[in-house]
C-alpha cells in the first residue's frame, strides 16, 4: 500500500482539498487515474471464450483495469469477478486491485488476463441480474469442461441437458446429436449422450435464464463447486489440496473433502515462508489454542492461497471494506495487502436501491437474447428425474414471481451459556489476518448488525463482524467437530421443530424490492389449476420418503422381514410412477396456459378438468394399492413391536430431516390426497357455469373421485384412528396394551388437575372408554407419565366452578374416583364437556368397563401427585422454539407437546378436518421488527407450517407449529402497507405472510384457520356423515 501514500503535490502545498478517490459504492464513476500513464491496450479473455483488448493506463491500479472490462460487459454485480493471469513464476495469481497494472505484470504484451468467477456465493439467488447468473453458468460450464467441476454421471448428465436447453433450445433428436458431437462438456462425454438427451426432453419451453438458474441450483450442491484446488502436505508428509470457500478453508484428499475450518472458529490466518498457519479458537472444553500447519510448494504458492483467504473472508463476512493501516514510519514488517472493493453485503444493497435501465447482451451460443431488468427476475426450475437415490433432486416447480436476496442465520454453537450474538461478536474481536512475521495484532468493531448477507450456510458466516487486516496472515476455520454435521450438498443439518422466528435462514428482501408481476392468467380456474400442481409437488415429495428414503434406509439392513418389504413398497411404487407422470401433464397444461410457449394454442389449454378426469380415471386402476395400505401399516407396526433391530431402524429414520412427520403418517396420504383431489373438484364445478367448455369434464372427474374416496373412506377412517393410538403409544409410558381393537381416540390436550398440592398442568387423553390423564416426565425421550385412568362407565361430569372457586371448572366422578380439573378458558372447558359427555354415552353403549390400561395402576381413590411439578415454563417452550440453533430430543415437538406447552387441546375430528385442508406454496414472510419480506416454499399440514427455501429441498429449515396461535388481518397502525397479508400471533410472537394473489390468499386463511381456530363440531359433522363417532 505503499502507493497510497502519496508524495505531497503543488496543489496540497496550496493549500487544496486532498482528494481521497472515489467511493467504490458509487458505482460506474471510473476513478481517477493517478498517476498518469500511457493508455496500453491489455487481452482480456472473457468467460464465452472471447477475447477482448481493453485499454487503461498502464500504471492505473488493478481496480482500474477491472472496472473498465464490467463495464465494456455492462455488469453491475462485477465484484463478484477478478482478473486471473499467471507471473513471470509461472503462477496463477489473482490481479491486485490497488497496487499499479505495471507493478504485477512485467511483460504486458505476453500476457492474457482471464475474466473469471472470483468468488462463488452459497445461493445463486444472490445474483440479481440475469448476466450475472449468465457468466456464472459460463463459469459452471468451463469448470466442467476442464475435468475442475468433479460429479457423478447423473449429475453431470443433469448439468449438461441444461447447458444444451440454453444454447440450443427445445429437444430436437436429430438436433441434439449432432450439437453433442460438435460440443464436447466434460471429457468421456460420449457414455452420457443418451441420458443428456433424455433428460433435455424434459426441459421443454425452458428459456436460456431459466436453464441458467437450473443449472446453479444443481451445480451449488455439488462439493466441487467454486473450489480451486491448492496443493500442500500436512504435518506428517501427507499430500492433501486446500481450498478456500464462503464458509471457511476446506481440505481435500483428492477430490474428496475431509475436513473444513469455519471462519467463526478461527482466530488467526498467516503463513511463514512455505508453511501455512491456522490458529483456532480454543475449544469450549479446553484451555488450549490449536495451530493446524501445512506446508506448501514455495512462499509465492503459500502467499498467493492466504491472499485469497483474506479477500474471502473480507467479502462475505464484513460489513464495508476493510481501512487501509497506518503506515510504519521507519520499518515496516509483514505484508500490506489487504481486501480491496466492495464486500458482498455492500454488493446487495446496491443492487437492491439502485435503479437500473434494461440492457441486452449476446449470448454467444444461444440464439436467444435476455434482458436484464431492474427487478430480481429468477427464472423458475422445471421437472427433473434424478436417476438414483444420492442424485440431486430438482422436482416439479410452480413458477416463481419474485426472488429475493440472501440473508444468514446465527453461527451454531456448543456453549449454551452465552447467545450466539454475543459470543460472536466476542469472537471477531479477536480475529485478525496477519501477513507473514507480523508482531501485532489489530482490535476489531463490535458487532453492529444482526442482518448480513448470508453464506447460504447456517453454520457458515452468519453475523458479519469486521476483520482487521495486519501483516501475518488470516483468519479461518472451521471447527472439525461441525463437518460431520454437513448434509451432502454442503449445508449443516437444520433442525424440524424450531419455527424460524429469530433469524432469516433464506431469501430476504426489502419492502421496496418488487419482482416482476408475472402476465398470468386472472381466471380462478387458473389459480385452482396451480393449487393442483403445488400440492401434487408436496405429495410426491411425501411419497419419496416411502419409496426412496425409507426404501434405501431399509435395503442397508435386514432388519425388515422380505415379507414386509413386498407388502409396502410394491404398493407404493406404481403411485410415485403415476402421480410423476400426473404433474408433469399438469405443468405442461399450466405451461400452455400462461403462454410460455406455444402460444396459438392458448385457447384450447384454458382448462384443467379434461387432464383431471385422465387422471382420476387412471388412479381407479391404483385402487388395489391404496387399499393394501393399512394392512402394511398393521403389519409394520407388528413388526416393530417384535423387533428391537426395526425399531430403532425406524427410530434413526424418524430422526431424519427428510421425515419431517411421523413415519406411520406418510401410509395415509395417498388416502389423504383423494379428499384433496374431491375438495378441488368442487370448487372448480362451483365457479364454472354450466356452460363452461370445461365443465362437463370436471363434473365427470368430481363423480369419479366422489366414487374412489366413498370406496375408500372407511379404510382412511380406520387407518387414522390405528395410526393416533400407535402415535400417542409412543408419547406415553407406564402403561399396556392402548392400542385395542374398539377402542378410538377422541381428545388430548392440557388440563389442570386440583390437588392437595394446589393446581397442576397434567395432560389428558380421552378415548371411547376411558380417560387417562399423565405429567410430562423429564427423561430425555420427553414421554408423558401416565398417573391415573378414569373408566368413562358411569362416569357423570358437571361444572363445580362455584363450588372450588376455580374458573372453568368440572369435577369428574367415576366409580370410585372424583377428580377435579380446570381449562385454561371457557371455550376449551366447553369442548371438554361436550367430548367428555359423548365419550360417557359411547362407553354407556359398550358391554360393560374397560380393563386396567396401566402397567401398574394406584390405588383406587388416590390421586398419584408423586413425581416433581414439571418445572418447564412457556419460557422455555419458546426459546426451544425460537431458535434454529436448538434441536429438541425426538418426540419433543409431536401435537402431544405442543398442546402441553400452548396449553391447549386437539380432537380427532381436528385432526380429520386438518388433514383435509392440507395446502403449499410460496409465501413471503415478515418479523414483526424486520423491514423485509422473506420468499419461502411453505407446506401446511398436521396444525404446523414447514418452510423451505425452495420446493426442490428434500427437507424443511424449520416449522412453526399453529396450535394456540391466532389468526388476524394486520391493523392499519401496524402499517403493513401490502396487500393479501395474514398476520400470525402467539403472545409477544408475530408473523405476517404475504400471499401472491387473491386466491391463494383466501385458500391460506382457510387452512391456517384450521389449526387455530376450534371449528364447529355440527359444521364438521355435517361434512363427515360416516365418521367414526
Amino acid at each position: 500500500m505503499g502507493e497510497s501514500e502519496q508524495r505531497q503535490t503543488a496543489a496540497s502545498r496550496l493549500g487544496a482539498p486532498e482528494s481521497v478517490g472515489i467511493s467504490t459504492l458509487e458505482h460506474g464513476v471510473k476513478p481517477p487515474l493517478s498517476p498518469q500513464g500511457k493508455i496500453y491496450p491489455f487481452k482480456v479473455q472473457m468467460l464465452d471464450e472471447t477475447l477482448e483488448t481493453v485499454e487503461v493506463p498502464i500504471r492505473a491500479p488493478g481496480k482500474a483495469l477491472l472496472d473498465a472490462v464490467c463495464s465494456h460487459l455492462n455488469l453491475v454485480e462485477g465484484d463478484y469477478f477478478g482478473l486471473e493471469f499467471q507471473d513471470h513464476r509461472k503462477i496463477m495469481v489473482w490481479l491486485d486491485l490497488l497496487k499499479p497494472i505495471v507493478k504485477q505484470i512485467r511483460r504486458p504484451k505476453n500476457v492474457v488476463l482471464k475474466f473469471v468467477v472470483k468468488f462463488f456465493p452459497p445461493d445463486h439467488t444472490q445474483l440479481q441480474e440475469e448476466l450475472t447468473r449468465y457468466l456464472f453458468a459460463l463459469q459452471v460450464k468451463q469448470d466442467l469442461v476442464q475435468g475442475k467441476l468433479t460429479c457423478n454421471e447423473s449429475s453431470a448428465a443433469l448439468l449438461i441437458s441444461h447447458i444444451v436447453q440454453s444454447e440450443i433450445g427445445d429437444f430436437d433428436e436429430a438436433g441434439d446429436q449432432d450439437h453433442l458431437q460438435k460440443n464436447k462438456y466434460m471429457p468421456q462425454q460420449e457414455p452420457l449422450e443418451e441420458k443428456i438427451m433424455e433428460l433435455h426432453r424434459n426441459h421443454f419451453g425452458q428459456t436460456p435464464a431459466e436453464s441458467d438458474f437450473q443449472l446453479l441450483e444443481i451445480a451449488r450442491r455439488l462439493e466441487m463447486y467454486g473450489v480451486r484446488l491448492h496443493p500442500a502436505k500436512d504435518r506428517e508428509g501427507t499430500k492433501i489440496n486446500l481450498a478456500v470457500a464462503n464458509t471457511g478453508i476446506l481440505v481435500f484428499q483428492g477430490h474428496t473433502k475431509i475436513n473444513a475450518f469455519n471462519w467463526a472458529k478461527v482466530r488467526k490466518l498467516s503463513f511463514k515462508r512455505k508453511r501455512f498457519l491456522i490458529k483456532l479458537r480454543p475449544d469450549a472444553n479446553s484451555s488450549y489454542q490449536d495451530t493446524l500447519e501445512f506446508m506448501m510448494a514455495s512462499r509465492d504458492f503459500c502467499k498467493s492461497f492466504w491472499k485469497i483467504c483474506v479477500e474471502y473472508h473480507a467479502f462475505f463476512r464484513l460489513f464495508e471494506e476493510p481501512k487501509p493501516k497506518p503506515k510504519p514510519v521507519l520499518f515496516s514488517r509483514g505484508s500490506s495487502f489487504r481486501f480491496s472493493g466492495r464486500t458482498q453485503k455492500q454488493v446487495l444493497d446496491y443492487v437492491r436501491e439502485g435503479g437500473h435501465k434494461k440492457v441486452q447482451f449476446e449470448r454467444k451460443h444461444s440464439k436467444i437474447c435476455s434482458i436484464r431488468s431492474q427487478s430480481s427476475h429468477h427464472p423458475e426450475p422445471l421437472l427433473e428425474v434424478p436417476k438414483q437415490p444420492d442424485e440431486i433432486q430438482t422436482l416439479q416447480q410452480v413458477r416463481e414471481d419474485k426472488r429475493v436476496i440472501d440473508v444468514p442465520v446465527q453461527h451454531r454453537s456448543p456453549s449454551p451459556k452465552k447467545s450466539p450474538v454475543a459470543r460472536r461478536a466476542k469472537e471477531d474481536t479477536d480475529v485478525t489476518a496477519d501477513g507473514e512475521d507480523a508482531a501485532k495484532d489489530h482490535a476489531q468493531k463490535s458487532l453492529k448488525n444482526t442482518h448480513q448477507p448470508s453464506t447460504g450456510s447456517l453454520t457458515g458466516s452468519p453475523h458479519l463482524s469486521e476483520l482487521s487486516i495486519n501483516s501475518q496472515g488470516g483468519m479461518i476455520g472451521l471447527n472439525p467437530s461441525l463437518s460431520p454435521n454437513l448434509s451432502p450438498d454442503g449445508k449443516p443439518s437444520s433442525p424440524l421443530i424450531s419455527p424460524l422466528l429469530n433469524e432469516p435462514a433464506c431469501i430476504r428482501t426489502d419492502d421496496e424490492e418488487e419482482s416482476r408481476k408475472k402476465k398470468c392468467p386472472t381466471d380462478k380456474a387458473y389459480f385452482i389449476a396451480k393449487e393442483v400442481s403445488t400440492t401434487e409437488c408436496t405429495y410426491l415429495k411425501d411419497l419419496e420418503v416411502i419409496t426412496k428414503w425409507f426404501q434405501n434406509a431399509v435395503g442397508k439392513d435386514d432388519a425388515m422381514p422380505e415379507s414386509l418389504r413386498n407388502l409396502i413398497f410394491p404398493n407404493f411404487d406404481p403411485l410415485h410412477k403415476f402421480h410423476t407422470s400426473f404433474l408433469k401433464e399438469i405443468d405442461q397444461r399450466l405451461s400452455f396456459w400462461e403462454g410460455r410457449s406455444n402460444s396459438h394454442m392458448k385457447a384450447d389449454n384454458q382448462k384443467i378438468g379434461d387432464v383431471m378426469l385422465k387422471n382420476i380415471q387412471g388412479m381407479k386402476q391404483l385402487t388395489t394399492h391404496l387399499q393394501k395400505h393399512y394392512e402394511a401399516l398393521i403389519e409394520l407396526e407388528k413388526a416393530i413391536k417384535g423387533s428391537r433391530k426395526l425399531e430403532s431402524l425406524c427410530r434413526e429414520f424418524e430422526q431424519e430431516k427428510v421425515c419431517y412427520l411421523p413415519l406411520n403418517t406418510f401410509f395415509l396420504q395417498p388416502l389423504h390426497r383423494l379428499m384433496h383431489y374431491k375438495q378441488i373438484m368442487e370448487r372448480l364445478c362451483k365457479h364454472y357455469p354450466p356452460n363452461h367448455v370445461d365443465f362437463r369434464d370436471s363434473r365427470a372427474a368430481l363423480a369419479e373421485i366422489t366414487e374412489l374416496v366413498a370406496q375408500l373412506h372407511g379404510t382412511m377412517i380406520k387407518m387414522e384412528n390405528f395410526q393416533k393410538l400407535q402415535e400417542l403409544r409412543k408419547d406415553l409410558t407406564g402403561m399396556d396394551n392402548l392400542v385395542t381393537p374398539g377402542r378410538e381416540f377422541i381428545r388430548l390436550g392440557s388440563l389442570s388437575k386440583l390437588s392437595g398440592k394446589g393446581l397442576q398442568q397434567r395432560m389428558f387423553f380421552l378415548f371411547n372408554d376411558v380417560m387417562i390423564y399423565t405429567s410430562r416426565g423429564l427423561t430425555s425421550s420427553n414421554q408423558f407419565k401416565v398417573h391415573g385412568q378414569l373408566p368413562l362407565f358411569n362416569m357423570t361430569i358437571e361444572e363445580s366452578e362455584d363450588e372450588w372457586g376455580v374458573p372453568h371448572c368440572l369435577t369428574l366422578r367415576s366409580q370410585n374416583q372424583a377428580i377435579i380439573v380446570a381449562a385454561s378458558a371457557r371455550p376449551e372447558m366447553e369442548k371438554w364437556s361436550e367430548d367428555i359427555q359423548m365419550a360417557i354415552d359411547l362407553a354407556e353403549k359398550s358391554s360393560g368397563p374397560v380393563p386396567e390400561l396401566l402397567a401398574s395402576s394406584p390405588p383406587d381413590g388416590k390421586t398419584p401427585e408423586e413425581g416433581p411439578t414439571d418445572q418447564e415454563s412457556e419460557d422455555d417452550l419458546s426459546a426451544s422454539r425460537t431458535s434454529l440453533e436448538r434441536q429438541s430430543p425426538h418426540r419433543g415437538n409431536t401435537t402431544v407437546h405442543v398442546c402441553w406447552h400452548r396449553n391447549t387441546s386437539v380432537s380427532m375430528i381436528d385432526f380429520s378436518f386438518a388433514v383435509e385442508n392440507q395446502f403449499s406454496g410460496n409465501l413471503l414472510r415478515k418479523f414483526k421488527n424486520s423491514n423485509g419480506w422473506q420468499k419461502l416454499w411453505v407446506v401446511f399440514t398436521n396444525f404446523c407450517l414447514f418452510f423451505y427455501k425452495s420446493h426442490q429441498d428434500s427437507h424443511p429449515l424449520a416449522s412453526l407449529p399453529l396450535l394456540g396461535y391466532s389468526l388476524t388481518i394486520p391493523s392499519e397502525s401496524e402499517n403493513i402497507h401490502k396487500d393479501y397479508v395474514f398476520k400470525l400471533h402467539f403472545k409477544s410472537h408475530v408473523y405476517y405472510f404475504r400471499a401472491e394473489n387473491e386466491y391463494t390468499f383466501d385458500r391460506w386463511m382457510e387452512v391456517i384457520r384450521s389449526a387455530t381456530d376450534s371449528a364447529s363440531r355440527s359444521h364438521l359433522l355435517s361434512r363427515k356423515e360416516s365418521h367414526m363417532y
